[in-house]
Formats: C-alpha cells, structure tokens, sequence
C-alpha cells in the first residue's frame, strides 16, 4: 500500500507570516470560445489568474485547483461577463480554506475577423485584433475591463496644408502669367503634378479600453471595434486592388488628423456606451524616429 503524498502547503507553517495581495498563475494557455454577433470564435488565449492569500499562517495556496477550474471552463463555457463572474467566485470559494476573498483574471487574443475591401466586390481579407480581459472579484461584485487594439491610417494635418501650399507655388510659377487657362489644361497639370508634395501618413494605433457592464449578455468587443473605426474613418485595409486603394487615399486625404484628433474622436464615440472608457493612441510617426502619443480617460480615479 503506498502512503499518502505529502502536501507540504497545508502541514508546514511560513517562516514569515505576512499575508499575500496575490497568488496564482501567469501565461496559461487555453482555448476560449468567444460569442460575438452570434458567431463563435475559437481563439487562442493566454491567462493569469490570482487569489488573495489573506492568511499569513497559510503556506501556499492550491495551485493546482486554480488550473483546473479554469482548464474546465475554457472547455465548457462560452466567454461572459456571467461566466468569468462564476470562474472568479469558484476560485475564491475553492480556497476557503486560506481564507481568500478576491480573485483576478487576466486574458489576451487576437480577435480575427474577415473585412470587406472598400470598393471590390466579393474581396476581403483577415485582420486581427489584439483583445485584453482584466476581471477582479472584490466584495462579491464584477469588475470587467475590455481593452482592444485598433490600427489606422493617420494622415498629418501640418504636413498637408505644406504640401498644398508647394503645390499651390509650383502652380503659379508656371502659369502665374496666364490670363486664363481651360479646365483641361489645369487638369493635366493636376494629373502630372498634383504629387508635387505630399503629406506624412503613418500606421497608428489605438488602444480603447472599457468598461463592461456587470449584468452584459456578452462582451460586444467588434461593437467596440467598429465605434473606434468609424470614428477614425481610416482602419488600415487588408486585400485591395487599385480601386480600393484609391479610396483608402480618398479617406485619408479626407480625415487629417493629430494624435490629438484621433483621441477626442474615439472618446467621443464611446460617449453614452459604456459607464467608463479610456483611449491611448499612438502614431507611428513617418516624419520622425520616434512617436506621437495622446492619453484620455473618464475613468474614476
């Protein structure tokens, strides 16, 4: 008969009896299955999750239980507000035993979703949406945070108005003398030197944060996503062909923006959505070696 295996967490007592803010795992890696828009979404998910360890005469917690509810949750249950509050109760409840009240939840994929191209029809392609899930269970309430990663195209305000007035000189220098010209000499002229100056544009990138509400039925991430690119008016494109491609120069030359700009405008979209909301945006500036950023929020401090 063999004997019992030791479990050195519940028989030996810490040299230091010092109570722990946070105890658990990081970098799990799980399948989660994600409802959005009443499609399914298989993604792969990498997860941190933690107990308190109130007790300072308590050695350890069980590590082991922590892994395995969360391994019976990712293969069992769709991604919720109510199915991540079930998971952080149960890890509290599961260590009852080293007096533990609060448990948090860290989760990150990629969301992948099929976009349309502008203008072609039946042509689209694959983009992928870097997603974080931040739960805290405190005092037997919810606390849900949704952060997704949008990429846009920024056109430079500054730059735009230099390159129109180069264009504007050019122009007058060769036909500054001219009483008049027909509209389709100024249009050759247009079409052979209307690149004579061109603007700074760059790939940019926002990170929205939100809010999720306790009692939501899901988590409304690619709602999220398409209030943020419809505010910028300029989401970076998968498959084109040329007609695409001049649509995204139309949208681009139409929506100029700061760093400044792209912040205000995706605060204000997110306005009366969600009960708090925070934007970080950064433009990877093609000007310079390094970038623009700009940070708002209208979360309580």
């Amino acid at each position: 008969m063999s004997s019992p295996l030791p479990d050195v967490a519940l028989t030996e007592v810490s040299a230091v009896s010092i109570p722990l803010d946070w105890v658990g795992m990081q970098g799990i890696e799980v399948p989660v299955r994600l409802n959005e828009s009443g499609v399914q979404h298989p993604v792969h998910a990498w997860v941190d999750l933690q107990v308190d360890l109130a007790d300072p005469g308590v050695k350890g917690i069980h590590m082991s239980r922590l892994y395995t509810l969360l391994d019976t949750f990712a293969e069992s249950q769709v991604l919720t507000p109510a199915a991540m509050t079930a998971l952080l109760e149960t890890m509290v409840t599961s260590h009852a035993d080293c007096h533990s009240s609060r448990a948090r939840l860290k989760m990150t994929f990629n969301l992948l979703c099929r976009r349309p191209a502008l203008k072609t029809p039946g042509l689209s392609g694959w983009k992928s949406y870097p997603v974080v899930l931040e739960a805290l269970w405190i005092g037997g309430r919810l606390s849900l945070d949704a952060s997704v990663d949008v990429t846009y195209s920024s056109t430079c305000p500054c730059s735009a108005a230099l390159s129109r007035q180069l264009l504007e000189e050019a122009f007058l220098a060769q036909f500054g003398d001219q009483a008049a010209m027909t509209p389709a000499q100024a249009a050759l002229w247009l079409r052979e030197n209307g690149s004579f100056a061109t603007p700074h544009s760059q790939r940019s990138v926002a990170t929205v944060q939100v809010r999720i509400p306790e009692r939501a039925t899901g988590l409304g991430l690619m709602a999220l996503i398409e209030a943020a690119e419809h505010a910028l008016g300029t989401p970076v494109q998968t498959a084109v062909k040329r007609a695409d491609e001049q649509a995204f120069a139309r949208l681009n030359g139409q929506n100029l923006m700061y760093v400044e700009d792209a912040a205000r405008r995706i605060l204000q979209a997110l306005e009366g959505l969600f009960s708090a909301s925070s934007v970080a945006v950064r433009h990877l500036e093609s000007l310079h070696p390094h970038d623009a950023v700009a940070y708002t929020s209208n979360y309580m401090s």
